[in-house]
């Protein structure tokens, strides 16, 4: 009884029970060998059953109900004759040349999930940093490359800032691509270049399945875009497009009051006039009649935030069209830029009235990258950090 239920639920596949004994108060120790069989030469795949000698191996398995396990698994060395050399017969749910099981490996995983932090897995599990370190982000990557991903037909991208380079002075990037359909995180990209994105994600098979890609109005990403996915269109992101008028609007509001006071001005400004009820609406209009450089462009950005609520692509392409007629009359240096990337983002902008998707999902994931960098207080490695996210998000 007892060996049968230790084969089952302790021991690995092909060993069999010899004793069970503690060592120490919290150490349990498991003698064990290996079933004897044919065994094949791991150089020549010759196989053998001829037994040179014998020799006793410990690895560590998972604990059982807070008991350290150690399994002594006595194993033949066996000798090739065609080629003359030794080799150890291998043991399933052993690495070669691994004293941790598999099996321990992933318990490790599920500790470092669910523990509050890595110290208390450390001393749980009585591993140094070094060993819990490299076998849970194996264990992530494995996790990762068990999921077969391949490109869908909605995606979105973003980046967000990975950390500061203080050598170089710079902010790095890293880009975010995410599948729309089922809501996952699919890659993380190191940079944001067009050059890194298509090196990174050239491992993704089918990549005609994508139709339509939202971004922000971001160069690189569409010109990656174009590059890569044979028959995607890119959508703009729509909130992105009404934020263009928003950095004047404060700038204008800062130099009159001159300090960062009258908040309430601030949040009245950057509101859509649609939701502010008729005192909120009277009060933003006795304060903009003094101010006609920044009432210009508060009209401008109501006047974006109507065209979004036009339903029907033919209809809001007429809209934008005549929207970008009247901005060609205008004086304003911020109108003639926004009018500008208006009609470089002209199509993209109206893709938006066809699909009506938006990259909300992307910045959602966005937020959750901050808190996996905030949990670890910032990563050195962007190796780790790509492994957590998509651990996280996926």
């Amino acid at each position: 009884m007892l060996d049968s239920t230790l084969a089952n639920y302790v021991l690995l596949p092909e060993l069999k029970f010899l004793r069970m004994w503690k060592e120490r108060p919290g150490y349990t120790r498991i003698d064990c060998q290996k079933e004897p069989k044919t065994e094949f030469c791991p150089r020549c795949a010759s196989p053998s059953n001829a037994a040179h000698d014998h020799r006793w191996v410990k690895a560590v398995d998972a604990p059982i109900r807070g008991y350290q396990v150690s399994l002594w698994i006595r194993k033949r060395r066996l000798y090739c004759r065609p080629c003359k050399k030794l080799f150890s017969e291998p043991i399933p749910g052993i690495q070669k040349k691994k004293r941790f099981t598999e099996r321990f490996e992933r318990s490790l995983r599920w500790a470092c999930e669910n523990f509050t932090d890595l110290k208390a897995v450390r001393r749980q599990y009585r591993v140094s940093s070094g060993y819990l370190y490299q076998a849970y982000y194996r264990q992530l990557e494995l996790r990762r490359k068990s999921k077969a991903i391949e490109w869908p037909a909605l995606v979105g991208i973003d980046e967000h800032s990975f950390r500061r380079n203080r050598h170089l002075g710079c902010t790095e990037f890293a880009s975010i691509i995410v599948n729309l359909q089922k809501r996952k995180v699919m890659e993380l990209v190191d940079g944001k270049g067009t050059a890194d994105l298509e090196h990174q994600l050239a491992y993704i098979p089918g990549r005609e399945n994508v139709r339509f890609v939202t971004l922000d109005m971001c160069d690189p990403f569409k010109n990656f875009v174009r590059n890569f996915f044979p028959y995607a269109e890119v959508v703009a992101d729509k909130f992105h497009v009404l934020r263009l008028l928003s950095p004047h609007l404060l700038r204008h509001r800062k130099e009159i009051t001159g300090n960062r006071a009258d908040l309430r001005a601030k949040r009245l400004l950057l509101m859509s006039s649609h939701k502010l009820d008729y005192f909120s609406r009277l009060r933003l209009r006795q304060y903009l009649e003094r101010y006609p450089t920044m009432a210009e462009l508060y009209s401008w950005k109501e006047r974006l935030h109507g065209f979004y609520r036009i339903r029907g692509y033919e209809r809001a392409k007429v809209a934008l069209q005549h929207m970008l007629d009247a901005m060609a009359r205008s004086e304003l240096k911020e109108i003639k830029t926004l009018r500008k990337t208006l009609l470089k983002w002209r199509n993209e902008i109206l893709n938006y009235f066809r699909t009506r998707l938006t990259n909300a999902m992307v910045e959602g994931f966005n937020n959750k990258a901050k808190l996996v960098k905030r949990r670890a207080y910032g990563y050195r490695s962007f190796a780790n950090y790509r492994l957590r996210l998509l651990d996280a998000c996926s």
